[in-house]
């Protein structure tokens, strides 16, 4: 039985367009894995505070070493972690914010990306994720349209979690990008369009 991990990163609860498309994922993602599992984390229903110092330092401090401070401030970040090492595949729908990711999704990559948990330094300075046997699928939305035209160049957010989950070994799986979102003449195009790509990528078509 596997287990998707769905992570919402959109302000927006209603009329969010990432989150939309990730329900229709979820529902055919459920078709295609009968008894399967969604463990479902709403960035916007649960506070992930920016690093701290305290929590910074206490990522560098041996377990056995660990104080009542320690643990505390790596709390979060433990069950974050466990949560994702949980999931045989993760979701995440994400709308474009100034050219980037929301805060809120940065937050919680912070928390995640986590040196002997999600990655490694071996001996010869080689990074290495430890997250090898996962797969990502990614849900973008922008207002504009970016792929192919002069604004592409400033499009940090796929770039960016395509590295950041490759970082910590999680092979991509796919990436919907929901362009145009706030132009309604070619919104429903491009919408069908990813809802093909994801009716094919599941086999549930």
């Amino acid at each position: 039985m596997k287990t998707l991990l769905r992570i919402d990163a959109s302000l927006r609860i209603e009329g969010s367009h990432s989150r939309n498309l990730a329900d229709f994922f979820e529902t055919h993602w459920g078709k295609a894995n009968p008894g399967g599992r969604v463990i479902h984390r709403d960035l916007t229903r649960i506070n992930i505070p920016h690093l701290q110092n305290e929590t910074v330092q206490a990522f560098h401090v041996p377990e056995e070493h660990y104080t009542q401070q320690n643990r505390e401030a790596i709390a979060l970040s433990d069950t974050l972690i466990e949560e994702l090492k949980s999931a045989d595949q993760i979701l995440i729908s994400s709308p474009l914010y100034n050219l980037n990711v929301p805060s809120a999704l940065k937050s919680y990559l912070d928390h995640v990306v986590r040196a002997g948990h999600t990655f490694m330094v071996d001996h010869n300075g080689n990074y290495k994720g430890l997250l090898k046997k996962k797969e990502v699928f990614i849900i973008t939305a922008k207002g504009e349209v970016y792929k192919n035209t002069v604004m592409e160049a400033l499009d940090f957010q796929e770039p960016y979690l395509t590295t950041i989950f490759g970082f910590m070994g999680i092979k991509q799986k796919a990436i919907f990008s929901l362009e145009g979102t706030a132009h309604p003449n070619i919104l429903q195009e491009n919408l069908n369009r990813q809802k093909e790509q994801i009716l094919e990528i599941l086999k549930t078509r």
